[in-house]
């Protein structure tokens, strides 16, 4: 009886809201509208959301205001919340009219009508199907005009802080609709980033706020278009650093920001200068590194499941942020001022080191190799007081233990660093000690070019000392040299290069061509007369750019070595 009932109900509702359409009585003008909505509310007391449903849809549509306005939003919020409600909400009636309540109602006499409002549409946002009307009836528009109003209140005003509610609805609806191209696109065109930097900055004190704007930020951070109107933001670098000051210690804040500035500096040189310019950004990275390298220290590193085993939780809350952090340091690195001056600064490098002392790779693989590789950057720079020079024997030993990992990822990590510091005669005598030139020549086999040529690089370092150059024919590291030219050959004229320069120190002072290059002379020779044929540098590219690009590299770098080895190589064969 109560569900047939209930149904009639609906189906009375429907009729009612069609004849005051019909009649053009919607609104405010209908005479008997106050005991229509008397009649209304009473209704709502019957608890049933199909129900609370069409009399909201109604009660919006007389456009009611004060308390009664706060009554159907709480009402609409109750029903919209509420999963099972999903297949009724589809309806996209209730969505206009709150979408009308956005656009239409007052910020400061209706702020909780507002919140209960955008709480709703919040949840219907959660709905594909309405997700895709929204952004058609213009919702993001609506959404970044409430966001201006909101900014443009400012603190001093009374109801400030009361905004602060409607603002942790608002961001978390952007923040659905951030997954959404279509409402991307809108976001874009209607500038939501520098309104939600303002919205951001005015707001530094609300951590549930912070997190919120931030969330939509470090989304939208991995679109590119939203990336570079961010680095556009003057003051977001200023605005981000000062709330990790602020923040440091909550994990859900500072991932998410750690995360845009990773986004920012990825490929932005400009991004990577102006961080570093702010005051004390090196020391807040510092201080944030050193913050969650003690947590990480101190946390226990397994979890229980529900049957009470242990299982190793990869990666913790604090490895999860080195992680960011330190991709955030190897992008700044990039750039030539900011890399030197990171290569200096023995704080940085410390914690670098220090990571790859207590991880193993096999604990956290991406934090190990991701200090590695900014290990690796920061190895590239030459400058005076060198944090990475004056730990570089320090650095070798625990690179070590990367190279004898299983990880592949990782060995190759350690032999591009290997192939920075191999400039300095102390890292070539450690590693002939360590007899790393073996592991070094064993890589050639691998047939990679990611593998090949930074090993191929540190050979090339050893054999800068005339009293290292034995070991490639002890360790048949010539006939690989030789395989890897013909492997990769005209397809990477670089490691051709990086071959050939090898081979030239190594026979510096070679009295005769047998015992120097032994059975590998005549294939070695064919090589190099066919790579050096000028036709063979054309093969290998259909690109036009990357074809005109390589036939300078042949011409300028591959030619002249390989033109002077094969000399050297015929000269002495009659030796």
């Amino acid at each position: 009886q109560g569900e047939d009932n209930i149904e009639h109900l609906c189906l009375t509702c429907t009729k009612l809201y069609q004849a005051l359409d019909e009649g053009n009585m919607l609104g405010k003008i209908f005479k008997r509208r106050n005991v229509l909505l008397k009649t209304l509310y009473k209704l709502v007391d019957i608890d049933s959301d199909p129900l609370s449903l069409k009399l909201a849809e109604i009660i919006l549509a007389m456009k009611v205001d004060g308390k009664h306005l706060l009554s159907v939003c709480k009402l609409a919020f109750k029903i919209c919340r509420n999963q099972e409600n999903d297949f009724i909400v589809q309806n996209d009636t209730l969505l206009d009219y709150l979408l009308q309540v956005l656009w239409n109602e007052d910020l400061q006499t209706n702020n909780e009508a507002l919140v209960y409002c955008m709480a709703a549409i919040k949840f219907m946002s959660g709905k594909d199907r309405l997700l895709d009307k929204m952004v058609s009836k213009g919702a993001v528009e609506i959404f970044l005009e409430l966001l201006k109003q909101i900014n443009n209140v400012k603190e001093h005003d009374t109801y400030f802080s009361k905004l602060g509610h409607l603002l942790v609805q608002l961001a978390a609806t952007l923040r659905v609709l951030a997954d959404c191209a279509p409402a991307r696109r809108r976001l874009s065109d209607s500038a939501a980033v520098p309104e939600l930097c303002v919205a951001l900055e005015q707001r530094s004190s609300d951590k549930d706020v912070c997190i919120c704007i931030v969330r939509v930020l470090s989304k939208l951070s991995t679109y590119n278009d939203f990336c570079a109107a961010l680095a556009d933001c003057s003051r977001c670098y200023i605005l981000f650093l000062a709330l990790l000051n602020k923040y440091q210690k909550q994990q859900d804040l500072v991932i998410r920001i750690i995360f845009i500035l990773g986004n920012l500096t990825a490929k932005n040189d400009q991004s990577r200068a102006q961080i570093f310019k702010e005051k004390e950004s090196v020391n807040t990275l510092i201080s944030l590194f050193q913050t969650y390298y003690e947590l990480d220290l101190n946390a226990p590193s397994w979890h229980h499941d529900r049957e009470g085993k242990n299982h190793l939780k990869y990666p913790s809350e604090a490895e999860d942020v080195l992680i960011k952090l330190i991709r955030v340091l190897a992008n700044l690195s990039i750039h030539p001022r900011v890399g030197a001056a990171l290569a200096a600064a023995h704080p940085v490098v410390g914690l670098l080191v220090t990571v790859l002392e207590y991880k193993s790779v096999d604990a956290c693989e991406e934090l190990v190799i991701n200090a590695a590789a900014t290990i690796n950057n920061l190895s590239y720079y030459q400058v005076k007081n060198s944090a990475v020079q004056d730990k570089k024997l320090h650095i070798a030993e625990m690179l070590l233990k990367l190279l004898m990992s299983d990880n592949m990822d990782a060995v190759v990590e350690a032999v591009r660093v290997f192939g920075n510091l191999s400039q300095y005669h102390e890292i070539r005598d450690f590693i002939m000690q360590k007899k790393i030139y073996k592991f070094m020549i064993a890589l050639l086999d691998s047939k990679n070019r990611e593998v090949c040529f930074p090993a191929c690089g540190v050979l090339l370092n050893l054999t800068v000392d005339e009293n290292k150059r034995a070991f490639l024919m002890e360790e048949g590291g010539i006939g690989k040299l030789v395989d890897c030219l013909q492997d990769f050959g005209p397809a990477d004229w670089q490691l051709s290069c990086l071959i050939c320069k090898t081979l030239w120190n190594y026979s510096e002072s070679m009295t005769s061509t047998a015992a120097c290059f032994g059975g590998d002379t005549n294939t070695l020779l064919l090589l190099l007369a066919a790579l050096l044929d000028e036709e063979v540098e054309l093969e290998c590219s259909l690109d036009r750019d990357i074809k005109d690009c390589q036939r300078v590299y042949w011409e300028r770098e591959f030619k002249p070595v390989a033109e002077k080895l094969r000399e050297r190589i015929q000269s002495h064969r009659s030796s």
